[in-house]
């Protein structure tokens, strides 16, 4: 692998970088030499996170073979000569030094999720620095495999549960954990990401948690979940030392919402009745079984967890904070406070800074007890004493009189009242029984609006450097300023694709004349519904292979499905391409996006169509790459919902502080910019590599606001184009299409996701290409006949000013492949004689808008395909085949093939489609067809 010097420091890199890899790798060194904090934009497909991984981990070596040559060479005076020269060189690579005694840095490398995580470690095991050592932290839901413990669904339980099992040493797999945590299979050269520790975990019959906590003391890089990270109880809880350590926010474009959301907590009061609850619970234990026989879980020798004076103390605390919530003034929209009277409100119920942190401990212990005290899931296992926990811990997340006054200019108190028959949520089978005199619950919520607020208590831990990343951060100066903390370092990369490989376009119109305009007050409107179902359908005609759609949220991409569905435009859709839509529940996401890819990769269809929301997991992380994503259709703005308390707080605080200060967002420019910034999020989905092209359709008429095209990545902006005529602008991406497929390289299909399941489902197989007597197997059937305009009937519903001339010979020589045919055009020996040699074999029948058979066509086009026999210059003796109708569409004709071979023989006709789409040796697929189908 090449080694690239960039500012003093050699970067192995696996290939020769691209321009803009070699300009992001300067500035992340630059940010680590100079101590600094660095805001880093590299669209999606750059090769942002090996450029991020190689260029710190080459500083982080050499900063290490400086810090080792000082311990040598340290004690002696005179530095001359080679060792003095190769100790400047080590210093001026790496830059200023921190106080030598805080000893090695580490890398602690953060995303969103440990699917994206595991990316990343997919990446570094494919560089030059796979020999570094590494660990990976995530939690017991992904790690336990104890038989117990494991099948536990509540998060928290599992967490007690283990903790006592450690404590009281009966967990098996724990007490493994040292005397196999130096074995090679843990320690040695490779690098485990969380399934394969799980994996040693089992081999080895020890606990892979706490395996990753052990790796985690000698790890070089540690990669982590944000909340790891940004929240100060799991920092705490996994041992996060940050001290002089580097932080990179990888995905950082989620980085303020997490930063508000891990400083933030909401409390009911039926979850502060149901803590009173359960501490009750327990005080009858003590009364009916005697203290010793509850405190039989625990060494006599050790002092008791809690007494039941302990518990009487903390019942009289517990009731009288649910009286001091219940005396708050509550208007009828909600009342909002000052964050600081948060204070005020505990402090009543007698829980101040001296005390706080064994009132903790105590409600912790009582968790455990009620966690483990009965193996019944209908038991009472401590969920109301969580919430309390939780919400001290954020409360009292510092002590220090600058963060009380830090807590009064970020937070806010709000407290709402709600219906109960409104509140759907509940706490399973150990919730109180709702009390009938009292009709309605509270709502404490407790509001970090500041971003920076976390951030800064980063920087208060003496981290050496943060480093923010993402593809899409723009515009960065309202972020830096809602940080809060110094940047020294900034980047906005452009993206290495080329015009030709990108079609950007703003629709105003559908096809039917109609506005497209996704706003609150047109979002129900039956004509614009039903308008960007007939936009979406005809884009689904002419969009090769995989077509995503991105609604603003779940509820108008729910109305918009039941509309189409009663109108039939849904059936239209499906029929050209199988609808798959994104479902809300997470444990059925996995399946569905599976069953996705595997229909893209499906030679004898015309792709699928993914229906989708901003800011899900479809938006998020997930690669689309070639196939899997040629077009992103956006139907709208996804703004926050405007009248949420949350919303209305959060511009408020913002206008507030732009009147202190002019470089801050004013609360109307963040409400948009949060739109803009999860459209970004979606669009990053498709044109993954420098080979990848796909097409970025805009379908709300608002995009055409300057305002908005300025909140659009920047890498994008100079390609955005105003559609006017529909009809124009179908064709315009025909031809961009077609452009594109000839002049770049057949993508190779890659899977979306890198767990196990879809590791095994990498296939080769896109569509068959084939040149000169040859076309694309499904695609120019789909695309020749189908997708562009050759009837009335198939653009009936848009503009037909521009096609309706579609049959001269000028229009369809320009929508004819020029070098390739498709796979079933080279087995047709019925027409195209006139234009194609001999030894073209299939072709499909074309028609023109005279035909007299286009007055009966129906909405899914049929087709009849001849049976097909070989060529004699193909060296097979000709036969009489009797003449009959062959299946009516292409999916028919693979199904009849399946029928006709066996098992064996139909994977190898698939094998030999995919080959050829890789090989291009005709001669090679039909000695192959011969073998299969050999003449009767």
């Amino acid at each position: 692998m090449p080694d690239i010097m960039i500012s003093g420091i050699p970067v192995s890199f696996p290939f020769d970088p691209y321009d803009v890899q070699k300009e992001y790798m300067c500035r992340v060194i630059e940010s680590l030499q100079n101590n600094t904090n660095a805001i880093l934009e590299s669209p999606t497909g750059t090769g942002k996170t090996l450029s991020l991984l190689c260029s710190s981990l080459a500083w982080l070596l050499v900063k290490k073979a400086q810090l080792q040559m000082n311990a040598q060479v340290g004690n002696f005076s005179d530095h001359s000569g080679f060792t003095g020269k190769l100790i400047d060189n080590l210093k001026s690579g790496t830059g200023k030094s921190k106080d030598a005694s805080w000893g090695m840095p580490k890398i602690i490398y953060s995303s969103r999720t440990h699917s994206q995580l595991t990316q990343a470690m997919q990446e570094l095991k494919r560089s030059s620095y796979k020999h570094v050592k590494a660990a990976v932290l995530g939690s017991r839901d992904q790690m336990c495999i104890h038989p117990e413990v494991s099948k536990e669904p509540n998060n928290n339980n599992k967490v007690n549960m283990c903790q006592l099992k450690v404590k009281s040493r009966t967990c098996f797999f724990y007490n493994n954990v040292e005397s196999k945590k130096d074995d090679r299979a843990v320690k040695g050269d490779d690098i485990l990401d969380i399934e394969d520790l799980v994996g040693v975990g089992k081999k080895l019959k020890c606990c892979p948690y706490y395996l990753s906590k052990e790796l985690k003391q000698d790890a070089d890089i540690i990669f982590m979940p944000y909340n790891y990270l940004l929240d100060p109880k799991s920092r705490k809880a996994n041992g996060v030392e940050l001290m002089n350590n580097i932080v990179i926010l990888d995905e950082a474009h989620n980085v303020e919402k997490m930063c508000e959301e891990s400083a933030s907590l909401q409390i009911r009061t039926t979850d502060i009745a149901l803590c009173i609850d359960e501490i009750t619970h327990v005080m009858k234990s003590f009364s009916e079984n005697s203290e010793e026989q509850i405190d039989a879980t625990v060494d006599s020798n050790q002092p008791k967890d809690f007494t039941c004076d302990d518990l009487c103390i903390l019942k009289e605390m517990m009731l009288a904070f649910e009286k001091a919530v219940d005396d708050i003034e509550v208007g009828r929209e909600g009342s909002t406070y000052p964050g600081g009277f948060i204070f005020d409100l505990l402090s009543k119920a007698e829980i101040r800074d001296h005390n706080q942190m064994a009132v903790i401990t105590m409600i912790e212990n009582l968790i455990q007890y009620l966690a483990t005290a009965s193996s019944s899931p209908f038991q009472r296992k401590g969920v109301g004493l969580q919430k309390i926990v939780d919400l001290l811990n954020v409360v009292f997340s510092g002590t220090s009189h600058s963060h009380k006054e830090r807590v009064k200019l970020c937070y806010k108190v709000h407290v709402q009242v709600e219906d109960k028959k409104s509140n759907k949520k509940t706490e399973g089978w150990g919730a109180l029984k709702p009390n009938s005199s009292k009709s309605t619950e509270r709502i404490l919520s407790y509001w970090c609006f500041s971003p920076g607020f976390g951030m800064k208590q980063l920087l208060e831990q003496n981290v050496r450097s943060i480093i923010l990343t993402s593809g899409t951060l723009a515009p960065l100066k309202p972020l830096i300023s809602e940080l809060g903390i110094p940047i020294g370092v900034q980047l906005e990369n452009p993206h290495i694709v080329k015009s030709n490989q990108i079609c950007v376009k703003i629709i105003g119109q559908g096809p039917d004349g109609v506005q497209l305009n996704s706003n609150y007050q047109n979002r129900d409107n039956p004509k614009y519904i039903s308008s960007l179902g007939r936009t979406i359908l005809s884009f689904s005609r002419v969009v090769p292979d995989g077509l995503l759609v991105f609604f603003p949220s779940y509820p108008i991409m729910n109305k918009c499905q039941e509309m189409w569905q009663s109108e039939g435009i849904w059936t239209n859709i499906n029929s050209i391409k199988p609808i798959f839509v994104e479902p809300q529940r997470k444990d059925t996401f996995n399946a569905i996006i599976k069953d996705y890819y595997s229909k893209i990769s499906d030679p004898s269809t015309r792709g699928a169509c993914f229906m989708a929301v901003c800011r899900g997991k479809v938006s998020e992380g997930l690669d689309f790459a070639d196939m899997n994503g040629r077009a992103v259709i956006i139907t709208g703005l996804p703004f926050p919902p405007l009248k949420d308390p949350r919303i209305v707080l959060k511009k408020k605080y913002l206008d507030e502080l732009r009147m202190k200060e002019k470089d801050f967002l004013s609360g109307d420019e963040w409400y948009s910019l949060e739109a803009t910034r999860a459209v970004n999020q979606a669009i990053g989905r498709v044109i993954r590599h420098q080979n990848d092209y796909g097409a970025i359709l805009l379908c709300d008429s608002r995009f055409n606001s300057p305002k908005l095209k300025g909140q659009l990545s920047a890498w994008l902006r100079n390609y955005i184009n105003v559609s006017n005529k529909f009809g124009e602008t179908v064709s315009e991406i025909c031809r961009f299409y077609k452009n594109a497929e000839m002049a770049l390289p057949a993508p190779k299909l890659k899977p979306l996701m890198s767990n196990e399941s879809n590791r095994q489902q990498s296939v080769n197989v896109g569509g068959v290409s084939f040149p000169i007597t040859v076309a694309r197997t499904v695609k120019s059937t789909k695309k020749n006949v189908s997708q562009y305009p050759n009837s009335n009937e198939v653009y009936a519903d848009f503009s037909m000013d521009f096609y309706k001339n579609s049959h001269s010979s000028a229009y369809v020589n320009e929508f004819r492949p020029k070098q390739t045919k498709d796979l079933f055009s080279a087995l047709d020996t019925s027409v195209e004689a006139n234009e194609s040699s001999t030894q073209s074999l299939v072709a499909i029948n074309k028609r023109t808008a005279e035909d007299n058979l286009l007055a009966n066509v129906s909405k899914k086009k049929k087709y009849k395909i001849k049976p097909f026999g070989f060529d004699e210059n193909l060296k097979s003796e000709p036969s009489n085949i009797v003449e009959k109708t062959a299946p009516t569409s292409l999916v028919d004709f693979v199904k009849e093939i399946k029928v006709l071979l066996q098992p064996e023989q139909y994977k190898l006709f698939q094998g030999s489609i995919s080959a050829y789409k890789r090989e291009g040796d005709f001669s090679a697929f039909v000695t192959t067809l011969g073998i299969l189908l050999p003449r009767t």
